[in-house]
């Protein structure tokens, strides 16, 4: 069954980060019009919000982007629970036991991740494997192209109430990141749902 324009604008929010109300329209095959009302109704329920940008001569163009409520629309998986783990841990066993339990992880995460690359010879290939396996994982993972620089996104992070109960999470997902990728290419995010982003972004160069 297809989803309500409301969802599918709001997934589409979450997968773009921000959007006009043409391109929103463009995407679910209404007019601008149609979709200038169901922006407004979501705007009102407070899942959405405007900003103007200055793109050069002219007035500036409306965006539309994910507020707090918006985004507690793709809530994390057992996020109460992971949390209460993770402070039980550090709790009883202490900070090193939590590091030993990422580390694991980590150890983990690559060992899978490096499987599932073993035929993946260009980095374009590996990207795809890799938004593969994140998207999988509920991260929503897609990758581009600008110039010479590729950027692998995550739009959502399904771990995020543990992330920022202990940010190793993040350092060691990078550190995955940089070992997947290869030392030909340098690995840096750019952009972090944890610090305010609206998503977590990698960017590669050689």
């Amino acid at each position: 069954m297809k989803k309500p324009a409301a969802d599918r604008i709001l997934m589409f929010l979450k997968m773009r980060g921000e959007a006009t109300s043409l391109s929103i329209s463009k995407e679910l095959s209404i007019t601008k019009e149609g979709a200038r009302k169901h922006l407004l109704n979501l705007a009102e329920e407070g899942l959405i919000r405007s900003v103007a940008k200055s793109e050069g001569i002219g007035r500036p163009s409306t965006y539309y982007i994910l507020t707090e409520k918006g985004l507690s629309q793709f809530p994390d998986s057992h996020a109460d629970v992971t949390v209460q783990i993770l402070r039980s841990v550090k709790n009883l066993l202490g900070e090193n036991a939590l590091d030993l339990l990422i580390n694991d992880r980590e150890k983990n995460t690559y060992e899978r991740y490096e499987k599932a690359l073993v035929k993946a010879e260009s980095l374009e290939h590996r990207l795809d494997v890799l938004v593969q396996v994140r998207s999988e994982e509920g991260y929503m993972a897609e990758w581009i192209k600008e110039g010479n620089d590729y950027f692998l996104i995550e739009n959502h992070c399904p771990i995020c109430a543990a992330a920022t109960e202990c940010q190793g999470f993040c350092r060691a997902e990078l550190s995955n990141f940089r070992n997947l990728i290869g030392k030909k290419y340098q690995v840096e995010r750019v952009n972090h749902i944890l610090s305010g982003g609206q998503r977590c972004v990698y960017k590669i160069s050689e």
